[in-house]
Protein backbone atom coordinates (compact mmCIF):
# COMPACT_ATOMS: atom_id res chain seq x y z
CA UNK A 1 0.00 0.00 0.00
CA UNK A 2 1.28 2.93 -1.05
CA UNK A 3 0.21 6.23 0.60
CA UNK A 4 -0.19 9.92 -0.94
CA UNK A 5 0.06 13.06 1.39
CA UNK A 6 -1.54 15.93 -0.60
CA UNK A 7 -0.50 20.10 0.66
CA UNK A 8 -0.70 23.14 -0.34
CA UNK A 9 -3.80 24.15 -0.91
CA UNK A 10 -5.56 27.22 -0.12
CA UNK A 11 -7.27 30.36 -0.50
CA UNK A 12 -6.21 33.06 -3.52
CA UNK A 13 -7.41 35.56 -5.39
CA UNK A 14 -8.56 34.89 -9.28
CA UNK A 15 -5.24 35.37 -10.82
CA UNK A 16 -3.34 34.15 -8.76
CA UNK A 17 -1.00 31.10 -7.79
CA UNK A 18 -0.75 27.88 -6.07
CA UNK A 19 1.60 24.91 -5.72
CA UNK A 20 0.36 22.11 -4.50
CA UNK A 21 2.71 19.07 -3.98
CA UNK A 22 2.38 15.44 -2.56
CA UNK A 23 4.48 13.42 -1.37
CA UNK A 24 4.09 9.14 -1.45
CA UNK A 25 4.91 6.81 0.55
CA UNK A 26 6.27 4.50 -2.35
CA UNK A 27 7.27 4.03 -6.25
CA UNK A 28 4.32 4.87 -8.40
CA UNK A 29 4.83 4.42 -11.83
CA UNK A 30 2.00 7.23 -13.30
CA UNK A 31 0.52 10.30 -11.03
CA UNK A 32 -2.36 12.15 -11.60
CA UNK A 33 -4.15 15.00 -9.73
CA UNK A 34 -7.94 15.24 -9.80
CA UNK A 35 -10.51 17.35 -8.23
CA UNK A 36 -13.96 17.76 -7.09
CA UNK A 37 -16.17 20.53 -6.69
CA UNK A 38 -19.23 20.38 -4.71
CA UNK A 39 -22.31 18.58 -6.41
CA UNK A 40 -20.08 17.36 -9.06
CA UNK A 41 -18.09 14.38 -10.01
CA UNK A 42 -14.61 13.69 -9.60
CA UNK A 43 -12.65 14.92 -12.45
CA UNK A 44 -9.46 14.43 -14.22
CA UNK A 45 -6.53 17.46 -14.05
CA UNK A 46 -3.53 16.36 -14.71
CA UNK A 47 -1.26 12.91 -14.94
CA UNK A 48 2.69 12.47 -16.04
CA UNK A 49 4.41 9.63 -16.99
CA UNK A 50 7.01 7.59 -15.13
CA UNK A 51 10.27 9.67 -16.52
CA UNK A 52 8.04 13.37 -16.83
CA UNK A 53 8.38 13.04 -20.77
CA UNK A 54 4.50 12.47 -21.11
CA UNK A 55 1.88 14.57 -19.35
CA UNK A 56 -1.53 15.09 -19.92
CA UNK A 57 -3.85 18.35 -18.58
CA UNK A 58 -7.40 18.60 -19.21
CA UNK A 59 -8.91 21.43 -21.87
CA UNK A 60 -9.62 23.48 -18.77
CA UNK A 61 -6.40 23.58 -17.22
CA UNK A 62 -3.88 23.79 -20.30
CA UNK A 63 -1.78 26.47 -20.45
CA UNK A 64 -2.31 27.62 -16.68
CA UNK A 65 -1.28 24.44 -14.99
CA UNK A 66 1.79 22.15 -14.93
CA UNK A 67 2.63 19.31 -13.60
CA UNK A 68 6.40 17.84 -12.62
CA UNK A 69 7.74 15.10 -10.47
CA UNK A 70 10.69 14.39 -8.63
CA UNK A 71 11.22 10.59 -8.03
CA UNK A 72 14.13 10.98 -6.21
CA UNK A 73 11.41 12.39 -3.72
CA UNK A 74 8.35 10.16 -4.86
CA UNK A 75 6.67 13.99 -5.23
CA UNK A 76 4.44 15.17 -7.66
CA UNK A 77 3.47 18.92 -8.26
CA UNK A 78 1.33 20.90 -9.85
CA UNK A 79 1.96 24.56 -10.57
CA UNK A 80 -1.56 26.39 -10.89
CA UNK A 81 -1.36 29.84 -12.27
CA UNK A 82 -3.83 32.48 -13.95
CA UNK A 83 -5.94 30.81 -10.97
CA UNK A 84 -9.86 30.82 -11.90
CA UNK A 85 -13.36 30.90 -9.45
CA UNK A 86 -14.07 27.33 -11.38
CA UNK A 87 -10.71 25.96 -10.07
CA UNK A 88 -12.53 26.11 -6.52
CA UNK A 89 -12.52 22.08 -5.10
CA UNK A 90 -10.79 19.37 -3.55
CA UNK A 91 -7.60 18.61 -5.54
CA UNK A 92 -6.94 15.15 -5.21
CA UNK A 93 -3.57 13.52 -6.01
CA UNK A 94 -3.56 9.82 -7.22
CA UNK A 95 -0.76 7.03 -7.95
CA UNK A 96 -0.87 4.09 -10.71
CA UNK A 97 0.87 1.36 -11.43
CA UNK A 98 0.24 2.05 -15.44
CA UNK A 99 3.01 2.69 -17.93
CA UNK A 100 2.61 5.84 -19.15
CA UNK A 101 -0.16 8.59 -18.49
CA UNK A 102 -3.67 8.25 -17.70
CA UNK A 103 -6.91 10.23 -17.36
CA UNK A 104 -8.88 7.22 -15.96
CA UNK A 105 -9.79 7.33 -12.24
CA UNK A 106 -9.35 3.13 -12.59
CA UNK A 107 -6.22 3.32 -13.35
CA UNK A 108 -4.74 4.52 -9.89
CA UNK A 109 -4.89 1.99 -7.27
CA UNK A 110 -3.84 4.94 -4.55
CA UNK A 111 -5.54 8.29 -3.95
CA UNK A 112 -4.25 11.07 -1.01
CA UNK A 113 -7.27 12.60 1.52
CA UNK A 114 -7.52 15.65 -0.69
CA UNK A 115 -6.66 19.31 -0.34
CA UNK A 116 -9.15 22.20 -0.60
CA UNK A 117 -8.16 25.41 -3.11
CA UNK A 118 -11.18 28.52 -3.12
CA UNK A 119 -10.30 30.86 -5.39
CA UNK A 120 -12.35 33.75 -4.93
CA UNK A 121 -13.58 36.23 -7.35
Amino acid sequence: QVHMVESGGGLVQAGGSLRLSCAASGRTLCMGWFRQAPGKEREFVSTISWFGDSTGYADSVKGRFTISRDNGKNTVYLQMNSLKPEDTAVYYCAGGQVIGVSRDKSDYDYWGQGTQVTVSS
